[in-house]
């Protein structure tokens, strides 16, 4: 498995109920051992997960059915991540 940083930064229009939800996907990650870690950034702007999957392909499929992503409320990016 390879490690992709996903990072979230929410837009102006975000809806606050959305953010259980993708909590809630990101515990199902982790149990499915595919979120090494996640967490808010300190200005709430956003946050980032680390993310485990075969390819590029697959982590943005992955990624792409996150509630922070189908609600429309952040702007993601995905990148592999080569970390020691």
């Amino acid at each position: 498995m390879n490690r992709y940083l996903v990072i979230l930064l929410r837009r102006p229009h975000f809806d606050p109920a959305v953010v259980p939800l993708h909590q809630q996907f990101l515990e199902e990650l982790r149990a499915q051992g595919r979120n090494e870690m996640s967490g808010p950034f300190g200005d709430k702007s956003g946050g980032a997960y680390l993310l485990l999957a075969e390819s590029m392909e697959e982590a943005m499929e992955i990624a792409h059915r996150d509630p922070a992503h189908t609600s429309g409320g952040w702007d993601i990016t995905l990148y592999a991540w080569h970390a020691h």
